[in-house]
């Protein structure tokens, strides 16, 4: 039996910056500052009950907060709208800001679009927490999660007043399906093409992760994808996998594998004197430890 893990695999350059970052501000809290998290740090549970065992506690909103004095909020990597800098600023609370960098520099496009008087079209989950981030920088935009919903930003835009389109993608999104939205949305405004501004804002860890796990799907029998079960860019990568393998499968832990019936999947393969190969692939939020231990748990 062979098992491949993708190199691409694991935290990706914003997460790492931000669990980290995290983790020293937490071991080095010499002034016992009362420190929260707005949202989860990462969509992984290993990691959010590492934090918060060291002493880190995930409020929703800052009216969670009971604190007056000597408080610090952590802003994790998906970032949030400009309105929560200046309600945390108002209430005097310090702030760490641990946004990625590729998040901000879309804050700062549909910022600049915005004051230049363009209708944005941002592709992403609408309830995804760096959308609702990317849209609070934004005067006028429709946000894209399905095929289904082009039709319906296409009328918005018409109904608006404004002339040009700015097109902007969370950084997980799909890239199969940016490339083909971005076709639709030109068809049905071929009159005005001109007119329309198409940045890719997916960030080259997410294109690399999503082609690797499809062509590391075509090379096995059995396919493991590791992340949280909320993790937008987990499901796209179980997404792309399942297209290519059947036999995949998508868990948090290495608890949630069914050993049985990989052992059988072994047996049938083997039984036809092939070599049983096994391919891992894991999210953007998953640590190290967790890919190890799947590793771990199948040989």
């Amino acid at each position: 039996m062979q098992v491949i893990v993708g190199k691409s695999a694991g935290f990706c350059y914003g997460v790492e910056k931000a669990v980290n970052a995290t983790i020293k501000q937490l071991e080095s809290n010499q002034e016992k500052q009362h420190i929260y998290c707005l949202g989860e740090l990462v969509h992984n549970k290993q990691v959010i009950q590492k934090v918060e065992n060291l002493g880190a506690k995930t409020i929703e909103n800052l009216d969670e907060i009971n604190e007056k004095e000597n408080v610090k909020v952590i802003i994790r990597a998906h970032g949030v709208p400009p309105k929560i800098y200046k309600e945390a600023e108002n209430k005097k609370y310090q702030i760490l800001d641990l946004t990625c960098p590729n998040v901000l520099a879309i804050h700062t496009l549909a910022e600049n679009a915005s004051r230049e008087g363009k209708y944005i079209f941002l592709m992403g989950h609408k309830i995804h927490p760096e959308v609702i981030g990317i849209y609070g920088c934004c005067e006028k935009v429709s946000v894209i999660e399905n095929e289904e919903d082009i039709e319906k930003a296409v009328q918005e835009f018409k109904l608006s007043g404004k002339n040009k389109i700015q097109i902007l993608s969370q950084t997980t999104f799909s890239v199969e399906k940016f490339n083909k939205y971005i076709t639709i949305i030109q068809e049905k405004l071929k009159d005005r093409k001109q007119n329309i501004e198409v940045r890719n804002t997916i960030c080259n860890a997410t294109k690399q992760r999503q082609e690797e796990t499809e062509n590391l799907a075509k090379q096995v029998q059995y396919m493991i994808i590791i992340g949280g079960k909320n993790s937008s860019n987990t499901k796209k990568l179980y997404e792309t996998a399942k297209s290519k393998c059947l036999n995949t499968v998508c868990i948090e832990t290495a608890k949630e594998l069914e050993l049985n019936e990989i052992k059988k999947k072994r047996e049938v393969i083997e039984n036809q004197n092939k070599e049983f190969k096994i391919g891992i692939m894991a999210g953007a939020s998953t640590p190290k430890e967790s890919i190890e231990e799947v590793k771990r748990s199948i040989k």
